[in-house]
């Protein structure tokens, strides 16, 4: 098979990755949910060629990512749910409808815009969507928290559910109580890691991750930000340790945990 401009190519190579028997045993296995963190994965990857301007990286970037819609298209058309082409005929559709004063009706006619065009036409498509759901379903999307969107980085919105709560009293009134919330936490990952359940210490580490957030909220600190410029520091003083150990020649292999653990202790002395 050879590669082509056309993303037909791209859907037979899926195909025939996810092919049984002749396929490759990685990618026949992958479901929905075992892709869906590479697909966020890759998000984060254009958005970091963007920021760094690099365009050649971007085209890479931008390949990768639509290989993640082919492949969940892939596996929702072996479900007989849908395949690439509703897709492209849903966002075609929808970028019609949200822009009447680019796109002509079915009469010819261009709608003139107005400032409350885009929203008005947004909240038509979710009562549409919300219309289709099961009663059950549609219960819950009345909750307080069904506006807080589910695209977002998990930190970004574990951020909003708590506001959102917040805003009818559901908070701590005080940090350092949140603080002990945080101490309980961590008690209960150690108690995970002792039996060691698997299943427990995901559950157990989720609830600690929404209570820093928790913390940061109340310290009117953006976590977003404050764990990039922790990741940024990470980043520096691991590099002075290699940079160290390569000064005498070594590597990381040949060091000790002792000692590199001194080199780290060195770079912290360093940034103050």
């Amino acid at each position: 098979m050879t590669p082509s401009r056309d993303i037909s190519r791209l859907i037979e190579i899926m195909a025939a990755l996810r092919t049984p028997v002749t396929g490759c045993p990685w990618d026949v296995e992958q479901t929905f949910q075992t892709i869906a963190p590479y697909t966020i994965e890759e998000a984060y990857e254009v958005a970091d060629a963007i920021t760094r301007a690099d365009l050649d990286d971007l085209r890479e970037e931008l390949g990768d990512l639509l290989l993640q819609v082919v492949y969940h298209a892939r596996i929702a058309e072996e479900q007989g749910a849908f395949a690439f082409g509703d897709v492209v005929e849903g966002i075609t559709k929808k970028m019609i409808r949200r822009h009447p004063h680019v796109f002509p009706d079915k009469d010819g006619n261009v709608t003139k815009p107005t400032k409350g065009t885009w929203d008005r036409i947004k909240a038509e498509e979710k009562a549409e969507r919300a219309a289709r759901r099961p009663p059950e379903e549609q219960i819950s999307r009345a909750s307080l928290l069904a506006g807080i969107k589910a695209g977002q980085p998990a930190l970004v919105r574990a951020m909003e559910l708590q506001r959102k709560a917040a805003t009818v009293g559901f908070d701590w009134n005080d940090p350092r109580a949140v603080l002990q919330k945080i101490r309980e936490e961590a008690d209960e990952i150690e108690a995970a890691l002792d039996k060691k359940d698997t299943t427990e210490l995901t559950a157990e580490t989720g609830d600690l991750l929404f209570a820093l957030v928790n913390l940061a909220r109340h310290a009117e600190v953006d976590p977003e930000t404050a764990l990039r410029t922790t990741n940024a520091k990470f980043e520096r003083r691991f590099a002075h340790i290699e940079h160290a150990l390569a000064a005498k020649g070594r590597t990381l292999d040949e060091a000790s945990l002792d000692e590199m653990d001194e080199l780290w202790n060195e770079a912290k002395e360093l940034e103050k």
